[in-house]
C-alpha cells in the first residue's frame, strides 16, 4: 500500500500540536481491521487535541479524530471483510490510539460498528460521537422515566454538536425543548431543528438559592461549572439530567438539597467507553430503523441542517472557531476517494 496523509499530534518542549504527515500502514497502532476513511468529524476534544490546549492526548505522537465512517480494506477477523461499511466512534481513537484523522485507519475489530441499515457513511460522521452522545443521553433519560408528557427539557450550549443534534432527536420524539445559547443571531437556527423556546445565557436569573423555581423535567447539560449547578436548583421533582460537557468549566458548586428533596438524578454519559451491546442498540435507533424492543428512532429529520463539510486539508481551519465558540452544529471531514 503506498503512503497516505494523516493528521498525527506531536508533543515538543511540553506542548503538544498536529501536523499532517505521510505514513504506511504499518505506522499505526495495531489492529485486526484496516478501514479506507470516507468520513471523519471535528468535535470539541478533537480541537482541543489539535491545538494543544487541552490535554486530553495520552501517549505522543498520535494520529487525531475520535470518529471515522468507511470501507473496510483489510480485516484479519471474520466478523468484517473487505468492502464493508463501517464505522467507529470513541474508545482510544485519537486519544491512546491512531484514529480517524487519516486516509487510512487501523483498529481493533471490538471497537468496530457494521453501518447500520438506513444510515450512509455521511450519515454515520454527521451524526458521529456527538449525535451518538445525544441518543446514550436520551436513552439514559428514558430509563429514568423522562417521558415528554413530564414537562419541558432543556438543553444548554445549544448550538453546539451534541446539543443541536439533541434538539432535533427530543423535538421529533415530542418533548417540548428549551433551547439556551449566547449567540444571539442562532435563534433561528435553533427554531429549526425544532426549539420551541430559546433563552439568551446572558439573561439567565440563575439565583442562589438552594432550590429554585422548579421548571425542566429533562435537561442536557454541555456546559457544566455554573450552569450545570443551576439546573440541579431548577429541576422538577424526579427530573434528570444528562452531563456530557464541560465548555464553561469542571467545577460543581451545588448542594444536596435537591438531591434529598426533589429526588434528582445527575447521570454522567461517557460515550467514548460504551460497551458494543449498547453501542449497537443506540446505533439502531440512530438509524430510524427501531426493533421491536427498542424506542422511537432519534435519526434526526433535519440532520442536514447541522452539518458543515470541508476537505481534509482544510481540518486544521475548524479547530479555533470551534474552541472559540464560532462554530454551529456538526464539522465533517470529506476524504478524497
Amino acid at each position: 500500500m503506498k503512503k497516505f496523509s494523516a493528521f498525527r499530534i506531536f508533543e515538543q518542549d511540553e506542548k503538544s500540536a498536529g501536523r499532517f504527515v505521510d505514513l504506511d500502514i504499518e505506522d499505526l497502532d495495531p489492529g485486526e481491521v484496516v478501514i479506507k476513511s470516507h468520513y471523519s468529524s471535528v468535535n470539541y476534544k478533537d480541537a482541543l487535541a489539535g491545538t494543544g490546549q487541552g490535554k486530553v492526548i495520552r501517549r505522543f505522537p498520535v494520529v487525531g479524530g475520535i470518529d471515522v465512517s468507511g470501507i473496510v480494506e483489510h480485516s484479519r477477523d471474520e466478523r468484517f471483510k473487505a468492502g464493508d461499511e463501517v464505522l467507529v466512534t470513541g474508545y482510544g481513537m485519537g486519544v491512546s490510539h491512531d484514529g480517524g484523522f487519516s486516509e487510512y485507519v487501523r483498529v481493533p475489530a471490538d471497537w468496530v460498528v457494521p453501518l447500520p441499515s438506513g444510515l450512509t457513511l455521511f450519515d454515520a460522521m454527521a451524526l458521529g460521537t456527538a449525535g451518538f452522545t445525544a441518543a446514550l443521553s436520551i436513552h439514559r433519560l428514558e430509563q429514568n422515566e423522562l417521558k415528554p408528557e413530564n414537562g419541558k427539557v432543556i438543553v444548554t450550549g445549544a448550538t453546539g454538536g451534541v446539543a443541536s443534534l439533541a434538539i432535533a432527536m427530543l423535538a421529533q420524539n415530542g418533548y417540548e425543548v428549551v433551547a439556551v445559547t449566547g449567540k444571539d443571531d442562532a435563534h433561528d437556527y435553533l427554531k429549526s431543528l425544532g426549539a420551541a423556546e430559546i433563552l439568551a445565557r446572558s439573561e439567565l436569573a440563575m439565583g442562589t438559592r438552594p432550590l429554585e423555581k422548579a421548571q425542566w423535567a429533562g435537561a442536557f447539560d454541555s456546559v457544566g461549572g455554573e450552569m450545570l449547578a443551576w439546573l440541579t436548583r431548577t429541576m422538577q421533582q424526579e427530573g434528570a439530567i444528562a452531563s456530557f460537557g464541560n465548555a464553561g468549566g469542571i467545577e460543581l458548586h451545588t448542594t444536596v438539597m435537591p438531591f434529598i428533596l426533589r429526588g434528582i438524578k445527575l447521570i454522567g454519559i461517557d460515550s467514548a467507553a460504551t460497551g458494543m451491546s449498547l453501542r449497537r442498540e443506540i446505533w439502531c435507533r440512530l438509524s430510524a430503523n427501531p426493533s421491536a424492543s427498542l424506542r422511537a428512532g432519534l435519526k434526526p429529520r433535519l440532520l442536514a441542517k447541522t452539518v458543515h463539510a470541508v476537505s481534509f486539508d482544510q481540518l486544521p481551519d475548524t479547530f479555533s472557531p470551534m474552541l472559540q465558540g464560532k462554530s454551529m452544529g456538526r464539522t465533517i471531514i470529506q476524504f478524497s476517494r
